[in-house]
């Protein structure tokens, strides 16, 4: 018979190994978020089945992969929208979202604006910043 402490040893284990996988998916996204991911894919990069994925992520991040991958994006872009180089068009395929509308949707939900009226109001404060 085994001892009972085994089986607690065996279950923190498996936790381990399960938040290692994660941090390796969230990694992935952090790296490739301007890559096409899906949950799919993610899911079999970790070696996980997708629901299980999916379950496992919300629980340690509060969130799905998806809506991480989402949130990424959207920092991304507003990174690139304030640094001012490139417009609208450009910035949603460059942090790999799959249509405007959807990237236009996503960011207004994060934002509270638009991207377009972001970029407008971003580059007005810029031009009443004193020049040195």
């Amino acid at each position: 018979m085994c001892h009972p402490g085994w089986r607690h040893a065996l279950i923190a284990a498996q936790r381990l190994e399960d938040f290692a996988r994660l941090r390796r998916v969230r990694d992935r996204i952090d790296r490739e978020y301007a890559r096409p991911l899906d949950v799919e894919a993610l899911a079999r990069g970790a070696n996980i089945p997708a629901g299980h994925l999916s379950r496992l992520f919300r629980l340690a991040y509060g969130r799905s992969p998806y809506a991480y991958l989402t949130a990424r994006r959207i920092e991304y872009a507003i990174v690139l929208l304030r640094h001012g180089e490139l417009g609208v068009d450009e910035v949603w395929s460059a942090v790999g979202c799959s249509s405007q509308t959807v990237f236009s949707t996503r960011f207004g939900e994060v934002t509270g604006v638009p991207p377009g009226e972001y970029l407008r109001r971003t580059r007005e404060a810029a031009a009443t910043l004193p020049s040195s």
